[in-house]
């Protein structure tokens, strides 16, 4: 793959991660919305519940628990199992930048003038830096991931109770 090749990938995937940053910030505003929308709500629906306990709401009253507990439950799996995936791609990189400094280390000892020795460290230098480069816009995407899997079950659940309690 030519530099251009790398260039070109690194862009799309610097505009694919900031397409997910932009729908991560809309989906966040719309669960604020719809938590707002559901807190009205359900205070309404307490408040009538103290005023006349015979005609309370039970059900959704138990539901304002249970359904908070689901969908934190969701949410922390779906951060838990990102985090878990990433450290081990994480901890894999780590390795892998190891060994090329390890056979960038055995070139530069073994180089055979002063002039070799600096361009074995020259071209070592240079592929770290874009090593490191791919590393973090992949870290970045997956973070990215992560926190769209992780706001998922809450949206979903404020988004539809809003449309629900709206009466």
């Amino acid at each position: 793959m030519t530099m251009l090749d790398k260039t070109i990938r690194d862009g799309r995937r610097a505009a694919g991660n900031a397409r997910s940053a932009g729908d991560n910030a809309v989906h966040g505003g719309e669960m604020l919305r719809a938590a707002s929308d559901v807190i009205a709500a359900r205070l309404t629906i307490m408040a009538e519940g103290l005023a006349n306990p015979m005609k309370a709401d039970m059900a959704e009253m138990s539901l304002m628990s249970s359904e908070k507990v689901e969908a934190m439950t969701a949410s922390a799996g779906a951060f838990a199992g990102n985090m878990g995936d990433l450290a081990a791609r994480v901890s894999k990189s780590a390795m892998d930048e190891v060994a090329h400094a390890q056979r960038a280390a055995s070139q530069i000892a073994g180089a055979a003038s002063p002039q070799a020795a600096a361009t074995a460290h020259y071209t070592y230098a240079v592929a770290w830096w874009g090593r490191a480069a791919g590393q973090m816009l992949t870290l970045n995407t997956e973070l990215l991931k992560a926190q769209a899997d992780a706001l998922r079950p809450i949206h979903s659940a404020a988004v539809a109770n809003a449309k629900r309690l709206k009466r």
